[in-house]
């Protein structure tokens, strides 16, 4: 498996449907559309986790964000972008979630890793300014998470 497996198995996890604890969603913002999903990292193949340092675990969570530029007709063009993300759990406790950048030939994407215990739901803001733009967009998420 090569590094450029990562967004491809994120895509695959988010085709699985509701087995996994997996969240999949995008956010229609004026110009761009935002990709984020939530997993835990013991869904990640070794070799691909150990490509990114991620360390695996299933009470461990990744949050995966991407920015692609809307172009008609097209599939978009992925954009660079300051990413912010917190998590709220269901009784109030906010988490800010440390976001790095990870570019793969012509992809770029947000990774941050944040603990999750089992049957926990957590709620995502995901707070994102494109690169040169001078607007920021906030998207939103949630996903309970199975560690058992």
């Amino acid at each position: 498996m090569t590094i450029r497996t990562l967004p491809a198995l994120l895509a695959l996890l988010a085709g699985l449907g509701t087995g996994l604890a997996l969240a999949e969603n995008s956010t229609k913002v004026p110009g761009f559309t935002i990709h984020h999903n939530a997993i835990t990292t013991d869904q990640l193949a070794p070799d691909v986790a150990r490509s990114y340092g991620i360390q695996r675990s299933r009470n461990r969570g990744l949050l995966n964000v991407s920015v692609v530029k809307d172009a008609p007709g097209a599939t978009g063009t992925p954009v660079t972008a300051t990413v912010k993300a917190t998590s709220r759990n269901l009784q109030g406790l906010i988490r800010e979630i440390a976001m790095r950048e990870v570019r793969d030939g012509t992809a770029v994407y947000y990774l941050g890793e944040f603990p999750v215990e089992h049957a926990e739901t957590l709620n995502f803001a995901v707070q994102v300014r494109p690169e040169g733009g001078t607007t920021s967009y906030t998207a939103e998420l949630s996903q309970e998470f199975f560690t058992r």
